[in-house]
């Protein structure tokens, strides 16, 4: 985790937390033909078409190009990965694999889209709470809450059987 660096997930194209319309604003683009050897850091949002040997902390959108390559952990407030990562991802916003991406390391997100032919070898972790054990009163209630629903579907069918019967005795 970078010191000082805070992901801003969730505003893609909407404002800031500045209040401006800045998170899909590109302003650092590496090249294909470039290599970053350390951590890059980019305090909007970035575009990574060349290779980076270290961590990647980008607080807007990061957009990896389909000939890109990671190796190292990525945190962003988005990423779009169409390229190479070798470590784990965390966005919060959204994390999007395109068909040519490559993602060998865990994956934590809120939103997860993953197309067809993307590779992804790994866990994801959907910042959602286990289930929880229900507790003798919750199984309890449940349980009433099937008897009542038990007694009610039989009384209609009752009612429908009377129905019937009365029907059949005017004719």
């Amino acid at each position: 985790h970078q010191k000082g660096f805070k992901p801003r997930g969730g505003r893609m194209g909407g404002e800031s937390m500045t209040g401006k319309k800045d998170d899909m604003v590109i302003t650092t683009i590496l090249g294909k033909d470039c290599v970053v050897n350390g951590n890059f850091i980019v305090k909007q949002s970035a575009r990574i078409d060349g290779e980076v040997q270290g961590d990647v902390y980008v607080s807007g959108t990061l957009i990896m190009g389909a000939g890109a390559r990671v190796e190292g952990n990525i945190e962003a407030g988005e990423a779009i990965l169409g390229g190479d990562v070798i470590g784990n991802v965390q966005a919060p916003g959204k994390v999007e694999l395109t068909v040519t991406a490559k993602v060998i390391g865990d994956i934590t997100t809120n939103v997860i889209v993953i197309d067809e032919n993307a590779i992804f070898q790994g866990r994801c972790n959907m910042n959602q709470d286990a289930p929880r054990r229900k507790t003798p009163e919750a199984k309890k209630a449940l349980k009433d809450e099937k008897r009542s629903a038990r007694a009610v579907l039989q009384e209609a069918l009752r009612e429908a059987q009377e129905e019937r019967v009365s029907a059949g005795d005017t004719e």
